[in-house]
């Protein structure tokens, strides 16, 4: 099908008009317009446009703002999306309309409106934080956190069955969480009600930053990982017992970041208890796969030998790379 397109900038993005003389609708020929979007959006800012169009009179009898408008909004992320057609008027119409002045017609208006980011997380966080509506109280340690029961319940399958099935808790106003410290059970609501734990972002970058700019370790980054690295092995477990899985990958993840001599039996240990395959992986690799020294530096920590005591078929495994990596 025949069309004229020019390429325009609207909104911070970059567009593509295609002009259609003749474009067949029902078997009748239409003058119209469509909108091709040429840039990327990111997954969290689709970006909304609205093509407004109308045949403007050659000879200056302009009609009032609204009249003869026709148009279309459509949703734009990934660079080739279309929106549908604007159709403007039967191509015999325009035609007969003497709108038509030396074969040139004038139509467009064309406005770009990005959706803002979403704002659920910080909406929950607020209510969270302010306890506004909360049907249950947890306490954990001699601490507690007012929450909302249909929230746990949409997030883990473990509050749901505590809440909404056929266990004790599910009429109880308050609930006792045995065997959890109230600062990872505090992180854990946290990531339930808005997808992060500040605690790990924050120290992750924060020990970044620093280390970009510093070619030897210091102590305020070392103290910075172990903190986050310390959380990161108790809320792993915490996730993994509420089965909450997208914080279960993000502490493996963290805790992939920050292995080191003092950390890696530890956290081998706590990856063979969790089914944590890839970030036991990476322990073992580091372990085995490094130099005399860190093995046996790993080997002279207390981590080592709790993790002889509660995992001996680990410790084979562990034996058996560090025996291939040497043939």
């Amino acid at each position: 099908m025949n069309c004229i397109s020019s390429r325009c900038d609207a909104g911070g993005y970059q567009w593509k008009m295609r002009f259609y003389p003749a474009y067949i609708r029902d078997a009748e020929h239409w003058v119209a317009l469509d909108l091709v979007f040429l840039s990327e959006a990111s997954a969290r800012n689709a970006i909304t446009a609205n093509l407004s169009c109308r045949p403007v009179d050659p000879c200056g009898n302009n009609l009032s703002p609204w009249e003869g408008i026709v148009s279309v909004s459509a949703t734009f992320q990934r660079a080739s999306d279309l929106s549908q057609p604007v159709w403007v008027k039967r191509t015999s119409e325009v035609e007969a309309s003497g709108n038509l002045k030396s074969d040139s017609l004038t139509v467009c208006d064309l406005k770009a409106i990005p959706l803002p980011v979403c704002d659920l997380p910080q909406h929950l966080g607020k209510l969270l934080q302010s306890g506004a509506g909360a049907d249950v109280t947890l306490v954990v340690s001699g601490k507690s956190f007012v929450a909302h029961k249909s929230i746990l319940a949409a997030r883990s399958p473990v509050f749901m069955a505590e809440f909404f099935g056929e266990m004790e808790e599910t009429s109880s106003p308050v609930v006792d969480v045995q065997d959890m410290d109230a600062t990872v059970f505090q992180a854990m609501l946290q990531f339930i009600y808005t997808g992060k734990v500040p605690e790990l972002d924050e120290k992750e970058e924060e020990a970044t930053i620093l280390a970009q700019h510093l070619i030897c370790r210091v102590p305020e980054i070392d103290e910075k990982e172990e903190e986050a690295t310390i959380l990161a092995q108790h809320l792993i477990a915490a996730a993994d017992r509420y089965m909450i899985d997208r914080l279960k990958l993000m502490c493996e993840r963290r805790l992939a970041f920050g292995i080191n001599v003092n950390t890696a039996a530890t956290t081998l240990a706590l990856a063979e208890q969790h089914c944590c395959s890839q970030l036991k992986a990476k322990c073992i690799e580091f372990i085995a796969g490094g130099s005399p020294e860190t093995l046996r530096a790993v080997l002279a920590t207390d981590g080592y030998k709790h993790l002889e005591n509660c995992s001996a078929s680990v410790v084979t495994e562990l034996l058996m790379a560090s025996h291939a990596r040497k043939n």
